[in-house]
């Protein structure tokens, strides 16, 4: 029996873990929390799960919140704050999307985890300790997001997207707030050279919830401090502070909100980056990088989660079809070039929502007269590959409004 080693214990090292359990794999997993510690921490992100990934999810028994999570039926944008009019729509989604606190998700998958019969240390991995546990497996796939291991990737010179985070977030989960007057959306309030508000329905500890998280410009007018010792409470009341002077709209919905739970805030902020699959620890191991270990996006797009179910579909696959010959450099790099493949459309999209360039605004503009355009924008967070055909390019898009008004109103 083959032995694969996994750093890190969130979506997509526990989706890999479990995926090659059942195909009959010895999977160690380390991590420094274990279910408990999690169900009982902070929040650890917002997310939003769409179509290909809730239906991995659903073929490895790993969707448990059906019938108790909230569907999401569609995606909504609105741009203010700009000399020009708001512009405000909705785009339908063809399958419906989930959100589950990842307190909830990973604390359960874990436990799952070890009744398959995974082993779990439960313990902080220093480089020179990984170097010890990888000599005794025959791959090692770091998945510790975006922390200090992540940098024993070397960065893509090539592949580079930023060297200093783009965005300042606060995020909460809260309960009393107002549903989205056209249902349940997640929704994107651009603020362009501010920043963005998203707001979602979700599930959480208490039970269903919403999520509304602030992205703001670094040392822009919604980067405001926050001490680090703050309550829920506290965090909270200067995020709606924020929403009151920059979005009013989303402040009306979440006025009368509080944080679910005394962890249920977060604030934080990193850098996009694109990092090299392989690393060499100082004895000569390679191991081997996977989600946002070596693929950092900011959170614009709700992509963070179902990137990290790809990889671990991609990964899994590329083990098993393996078989028996050893898992060198070589193999090591055609897995990630296979998650590349996908991954790469989602850094595209990120860096162009967050640049915001004039021909974003304008398709944005299409979208409020142009139904279809609006779904098919919605429809770009199950599958971003389409995007680069009508929305990442200046031309393209220009190319694309034509033919939705005909050239006498081209962009």
């Amino acid at each position: 029996m083959r032995r694969i080693l996994v750093i890190g214990a969130g979506p997509s090292g526990l989706q890999l873990g479990i995926g090659l359990l059942a195909e009959d794999y010895e999977v160690t997993l380390v991590s420094p929390r274990g279910p408990e510690e999690l169900r009982a921490g902070p929040v650890l992100s917002t997310q939003c799960l769409f179509g290909p990934a809730l239906r991995r999810e659903r073929r490895h028994g790993l969707s448990l919140w059906q019938g108790r999570a909230p569907l999401i039926e569609g995606v909504g944008v609105r741009v203010t704050g700009t000399a020009d009019p708001d512009v405000s729509w909705v785009g339908r989604l063809n399958e419906p999307a989930q959100s589950v606190d990842q307190r909830l998700s990973l604390s359960a998958w874990l436990e799952r985890f070890v009744r398959d019969g995974g082993r779990f240390l439960r313990r902080r991995v220093t480089v020179g300790e990984l170097e010890e546990l990888a000599r005794d497996h025959d791959l090692t796939v770091v998945a510790a997001g975006r922390g200090e291991m992540s940098r024993i990737f070397p960065q893509d010179a090539v592949r580079a997207v930023s060297g200093a985070p783009q965005r300042i977030l606060t995020a909460a989960y809260v309960t009393g707030a107002e549903p989205h007057p056209e249902g349940a959306v997640l929704s994107r309030t651009a603020l362009p050279g501010v920043g963005e508000v998203i707001s979602l329905p979700t599930y959480s500890l208490t039970g269903p919830c919403h999520a509304v998280m602030v992205e703001a410009v670094p040392g822009g007018p919604m980067d405001r401090p926050t001490a680090p010792d703050a309550s829920a409470e506290e965090v909270y009341a200067g995020l709606a502070d924020l929403l009151r002077e920059h979005a009013p709209r989303e402040y009306e919905r979440f006025v009368h909100a509080r944080p679910a739970d005394p962890g249920a805030t977060l604030r934080g902020a990193y850098a996009p980056v694109v990092r090299q699959p392989v690393a060499r620890l100082p004895r000569g191991t390679a191991v081997l990088g996977m989600a946002d270990t070596v693929v950092t996006n900011d959170p614009v797009t709700a992509q963070g989660a179902n990137m990290a179910s790809l990889c671990a579909d991609v990964y899994r696959r590329a083990i098993v079809d393996h078989g028996a010959r050893p898992f060198d450099e070589p193999f090591m790099r055609r897995a990630f070039a296979s998650y590349w493949q996908q991954a790469r459309h989602v850094t595209a999209w990120s860096r162009v929502m967050l640049s915001g360039p004039r021909h974003v605004w304008d398709l944005f503009r299409l979208a409020a007269e142009h139904q279809p355009t609006a779904d098919r924008f919605a429809d770009s967070f199950s599958d971003p590959s389409g995007l680069i055909d009508w929305f990442l390019h200046p031309e393209r898009a220009m190319e694309y409004a034509d033919g939705v008004r005909g050239p006498v109103h081209a962009l």
